[in-house]
C-alpha cells in the first residue's frame, strides 16, 4: 500500500546576527524551552503579523457616521441585567455623549 505523504520543503537561509543579539536570543530561547531556530522563526512571524495588521488598519474602509451611530445605539440598549462587580458605573458618572445616553441605571454599592 502506497502512502501519500507530502514533504514540506524548508529552505535554508544563512542568517548573520550581531554577537550581542545572538547571545540575547539564545538566552531567551533557552528560557522559553525552544531552539534558537524556532525562536527566530516565531520572532519573524510575529513581526510579519504586526506589519500586516498595520497595513490592514491603514487600508481598511473607514466607518461612516451611520455605522458609528448604529453601533452606539446598540451599546445604549438596556440589557435588563445589572452590571457585575466592578463593571458598574461610578457614582456621578456623566456621559460625554448625548444626554439621553445618561439614562442608564447607575448601580450603587
Amino acid at each position: 500500500m502506497q502512502t501519500n505523504q507530502r514533504r514540506i520543503v524548508v529552505n535554508k537561509f544563512p542568517l548573520r546576527l550581531m554577537p550581542s543579539v545572538r547571545k540575547d536570543a539564545e538566552e531567551y530561547s533557552q528560557k522559553e524551552g525552544v531552539s534558537l531556530n524556532q525562536f527566530i522563526n516565531l520572532a519573524v512571524a510575529e513581526k510579519l503579523v504586526h506589519l500586516q495588521h498595520e497595513s490592514w488598519l491603514a487600508n481598511r474602509p473607514q466607518p461612516t457616521a451611520a455605522v458609528v451611530a448604529k453601533g452606539l445605539a446598540v451599546l445604549d440598549r438596556p440589557c435588563g441585567n445589572a452590571p457585575e462587580g466592578d463593571d458598574a458605573l461610578p457614582q456621578g458618572y456623566i456621559s460625554i455623549r448625548e444626554p439621553e445616553a445618561c439614562a442608564r441605571t447607575v448601580v450603587e454599592d
